[in-house]
């Protein structure tokens, strides 16, 4: 089983990293989760872990790609929300990775 232990807690994850149980996230295990995908969060990652998390809340699933750009250029501003801006916080795939650290379900559309 894939595990993460934070604060001698033993946190249960799926096989690609998300957490089993949503209720498990903390800040801490966001910063354990940043540090499996080797990302050190600065308060600009906590500014879009903060806005997915909230989109999280309003629609009850994690946006994929395309709603999570427009989503972070609605509430952190055009300057945030775009591909490339999200790409240097969360690299490779920026919605997945920024949900996996959120601890947010995996979204369903991306690949």
């Amino acid at each position: 089983m894939n595990t993460l232990i934070v604060n001698e807690q033993i946190i249960p994850l799926d096989k690609e990293g998300y957490l089993k149980n949503l209720n498990d996230w903390t800040p801490e295990v966001a910063e354990a989760l940043a540090q499996k995908a080797v990302i050190s969060l600065t308060p600009a990652h906590w500014e879009v872990l903060n806005a997915i998390r909230d989109f999280y809340r309003t629609y009850d699933l994690s946006p994929s790609q395309r709603p999570f750009v427009k989503h972070i250029a609605n509430t952190l501003g055009p300057e945030k929300g775009h591909s490339i801006y999200l790409m240097k916080l969360f690299p490779e795939s920026p919605a997945k990775l920024a949900a996996r650290i959120a601890g947010l379900p995996r979204p369903s559309n991306c690949f």
